[in-house]
């Protein structure tokens, strides 16, 4: 980061390459060793109208063997972890599991690239790729950050996770869907996608369905380190005559114009953190003048993993590199209330932080926080959210958009 902030500070509010008016677009992957990455980008590209315009930027975080004190890495034999896999039941019919020692993770940039059909676009530049250490993950926003650095000035930015299906001429229904809303070009889509499961080996792009609404949030009060959560509403029937405005932007996929690069930097202070990105982002675009709408159809589809799989998780490695079980939800605990000052949490005023002495959680929190162009007040009308002052916590009404 000491390397990225002084390009950050030069060119606050400006783009550092011209924004192309070619219609390309800027694909942000950040993979946590990903074993589908290949995929994702050999479907992205065989499903795309335009290859040839379509760029991507991959923050790879993998375990590539053990490392040692000078740098190099031995890959030899089992030396990294699997995630946290069901090994069985207990006597009380609960589930039991185990990490297990594990070979290095796939370089799916790589794969992807020794692939003949693919080889091109690895040749010509347009995959752009920054490699961390597993053990070395600060979680999804960081990397998505990372990502950010690895565009070029294509004219389109898209934000998804790296574990995806792609439709037919998704870039070209893309940009089409965001021209169709009110508030272009400043206008974001955003949703989540559908999911699907198995690999098939015979894939011929992801059916088109209606899409849903991100326009209704809750809040879990008793899991760790809680803040509001956003979630799906109603869907569309298939007949309405342009995208709906929603109050959401889901992490794992968003597409605007590249100029939310500049109008909504990514946050470079938020290591660690899983939830609330999410509404971090969501209000600090809408107060920023960017207004978010719901694509019309699904044009991908997401692997939804749950816990059981024993695929590796960040916070695992964060727990293994500090020797202490659980230490995660402590250094989340005290990053959140970054996020949790800016959406307007009364446990997270300044003074209190500061009493807490973790004000460095605030630092450059006018730069990469609320807005001028529309108010946090205006965005919890506009999303149907109060704040509970009384128990610190956000009250999520419904919506029926």
């Amino acid at each position: 980061f000491k390397y990225l902030k002084p390009f950050d500070d030069a060119f606050r509010g400006k783009s550092i390459f011209p924004i192309r008016e070619d219609e390309s677009v800027f694909l942000s992957l950040a993979a946590y060793r990903e074993h589908l990455l290949a995929d994702t980008l050999m479907y992205a590209f065989t499903q795309a109208k335009d290859p040839d315009n379509l760029f991507v930027g991959a923050v790879v975080q993998n375990c590539f063997g053990k490392v040692s004190d000078d740098g190099t890495i031995d890959a030899s034999g089992k030396p990294c972890k699997t995630g946290l896999e069901v090994v069985g039941k207990n006597a009380a019919g609960k589930d039991m599991t185990k990490m297990s020692d594990a070979p290095p993770d796939h370089n799916g940039i790589a794969d992807f690239c020794a692939k003949p059909a693919f080889r091109k676009y690895c040749d010509s530049g347009q995959i752009r790729v920054l490699y961390v250490h597993a053990s070395e993950s600060l979680g999804p926003a960081m990397a998505r950050y990372y990502a950010s650095k690895l565009w070029g000035g294509e004219t389109y930015f898209i934000q998804c996770d790296s574990h995806l299906q792609f439709a037919t001429h998704w870039d070209d229904k893309y940009i089409t869907e965001t021209k169709a809303t009110s508030n272009f070009p400043k206008s974001v889509l955003s949703s989540y996608p559908p999911g699907f499961t198995d690999h098939d080996p015979d894939f011929q792009g992801v059916r088109e369905t209606p899409g849903a609404r991100l326009c209704n949030c809750e809040t879990i009060a008793d899991e760790p380190n809680a803040i509001v959560r956003i979630n799906t509403g109603s869907g569309y029937r298939g007949d309405e005559p342009r995208p709906t405005q929603i109050p959401y932007i889901a992490a794992g996929f968003f597409f605007a114009r590249s100029e939310f690069l500049i109008d909504v930097p990514f946050d470079p202070y938020l290591p660690w953190c899983f939830m609330g990105e999410e509404i971090a982002l969501s209000l600090r675009a809408w107060t920023r003048g960017w207004n978010i709408y719901a694509p019309r159809k699904n044009l991908i589809a997401h692997q939804y993993r749950p816990g059981r799989l024993g695929l590796p998780k960040f916070w695992e490695s964060v727990d293994r590199f500090w020797g202490r079980e659980g230490i995660i939800h402590r250094v989340q605990a005290k990053v959140l209330k970054r996020i949790k000052h800016m959406v307007g949490y009364p446990d997270a005023k300044r003074e209190k932080i500061e009493q807490e002495g973790i004000d460095v959680v605030l630092t450059e929190i006018e730069e990469y926080g609320v807005g001028t162009k529309r108010s946090w007040k205006e965005f919890m009308e506009f999303a149907n959210m109060e704040m509970n002052e009384e128990k610190s916590i956000i009250v999520c009404h419904s919506n029926q958009w």
